[in-house]
């Protein structure tokens, strides 16, 4: 049993802002059921809830700063509670809200404030990871360190495929541990050739690594790179997942980002998905 398959937005930001409407129509068109917004580009709510019922897209979640969240719940998430979407999402955390930082227990704090508000306006408030969470603390991940500290009725997870591998761990297996819990999974490919690297000015985040080799870390359309697709699938509808998320941060060399969009939902689709 295949699940509905979502674009996270994020991966054609310059396609959004350029021409969102049309952006839209065409990843309807490529196969995708639905959306995960990562920005609105100054549409209001009305706007973008019209043009996801125009082209047939679930608006399914967005990404949404947590530093906006926290600022103003009530105004910040009510948008999205307008759209339609039935979850929202901390996309990332800046270096000072990091686990092993002086804000992470502000961060832990401030996430729990928004999930209350984001339940309140009937929707779920999801966690996407990257691979800094895999600190240990007290000798448990920061990641598990959250779920544990936040229950599952507030926040559940949005994991990322990508960057739980990076991490250390291995993908499927990630996400059967979240069994219940992991309602949305990110479907993230990638090609590493070496260890090291600035991996976050990959997703136009700039970043402090360890200079390595040329090409050591890419991103690659989904079905292309080193994850074990079909385990993660299968481990996606184990867990009890109601979405799949493709994402790619930047394209692969020689490939536009509606390209590699395109190529990820091809390839779900010669798995029947």
């Amino acid at each position: 049993m295949a699940l509905p398959v979502a674009l996270q937005l994020y991966t054609v930001r310059d396609e959004m802002a350029a021409d969102f409407e049309g952006t839209l129509k065409k990843v309807k068109e490529m196969g995708y059921a639905g959306v995960e917004f990562a920005g609105l580009f100054d549409k209001t709510a009305a706007q973008v809830k019209a043009l996801c019922e125009e082209n047939g897209l679930v608006p399914i979640s967005a990404h949404v700063p947590l530093d906006d969240m926290a600022a103003d719940p009530q105004g910040v998430l009510s948008v999205y509670a307008e759209i339609g979407c039935k979850f929202v999402v901390v996309p990332y955390l800046t270096e000072e809200r990091r686990p092993g930082a002086d804000g992470w227990e502000k961060t832990i704090a401030d996430i729990r404030v928004c999930c209350e508000k984001a339940k309140e306006l009937g929707m779920t408030m999801l966690y996407h990871n990257h691979d800094f969470e895999f600190v240990k603390l007290d000798g448990e991940y920061a990641l598990d360190i959250l779920y544990n500290t936040i229950p599952a009725d507030l926040l559940q997870t949005e994991l990322d495929t990508c960057w739980v591998n990076v991490g250390g761990e291995n993908p499927a297996d990630y996400v059967r541990k979240y069994t219940g819990r992991a309602p949305v999974v990110h479907l993230k490919d990638f090609v590493m050739k070496g260890k090291g690297g600035k991996l976050y000015e990959l997703i136009g985040i700039e970043d402090e690594g360890d200079t390595a080799e040329e090409d050591a870390f890419s991103f690659a359309p989904v079905g292309s790179g080193c994850q074990d697709m079909p385990a993660i699938l299968d481990a996606s509808i184990a867990a009890g997942a109601q979405w799949v998320v493709v994402e790619q941060d930047r394209p692969a060399k020689g490939h536009t980002p509606m390209q590699s969009a395109e190529m990820g939902r091809e390839y779900l689709k010669t798995l029947g998905w």
